[in-house]
């Protein structure tokens, strides 16, 4: 017998059919999938809800890099259609080629010439006078892009002329298709911040064209 209060015992019968009945609770395994299940859901659907949004996130990235080879492409030629700039066109193509995903007033595409490949993200040349390994207010310098300030990358913003050196540079802020993931993949806004670029050199075309001294189109 089982002593549950000092002046109360159950009977024998009692205590063997209520033993019996806690063996078959804990060995029972019927709903334990369904337990199991709804534990291990929520962090299946996180990661197929990631896996998503990281092959969107390629796909579009790999478009803006294939639209923007081909807009460097028609770039080097130095023509402008009629009717249109060069950066018109150029804009034109990389929006034929991102099928619709990039939102074109919303990107920020610049354009910078540089004298040689090696210079491309170099800033201006200038006299360290007092050696501290940057560049001080009255120190000389040699204003590479003619803008009349020292600037720590001496790309000049434009198309270029025949034979120049252009960069290519496409951003664009994807908005992640939920905010699940927006801690790990985007900003406080559901933003993640894409780019792509390319470096080609003019052809020696017969003149700069309509538009080679034109800037960056598109937000700073």
């Amino acid at each position: 017998m089982v002593a549950c209060h000092p002046s109360v015992r159950l009977p024998l019968p009692l205590v063997l059919a209520l033993a019996t009945l806690g063996r078959r609770f804990w060995r029972a395994r019927a709903g334990a999938t369904l337990v199991e299940f709804a534990i291990v859901f929520p962090a299946f659907i996180l990661l197929a809800i990631g896996l998503i949004e990281v092959a969107m996130v390629l796909f579009v990235t790999s478009l803006m890099e294939g639209g923007l080879r081909e807009a460097a492409r028609f770039g080097i030629t130095g023509f402008a259609p009629d009717g249109q700039t060069r950066i018109e066109r150029i804009l034109q193509i990389v929006d034929e080629h991102t099928q619709g995903l990039v939102e074109m007033d919303e990107v920020d595409i610049t354009f910078f010439v540089y004298p040689s490949f090696n210079d491309i993200g170099e800033p201006e040349p200038f006299a360290d006078d007092n050696g501290n390994g940057s560049f001080d207010g009255g120190e000389s310098y040699t204003d590479v892009n003619g803008n009349g300030q020292w600037d720590a990358d001496m790309g000049a913003a434009g198309l270029g002329g025949p034979g120049d050196i252009v960069l290519y540079t496409l951003r664009y802020q994807w908005d992640l298709l939920t905010g699940m993931l927006d801690p790990l993949m985007g900003d406080e806004n559901g933003l993640m911040r894409l780019s792509a670029s390319i470096v080609v050199r003019n052809e020696p075309f017969g003149s700069a064209g309509d538009g080679s001294a034109g800037g960056a189109a598109g937000s700073p």
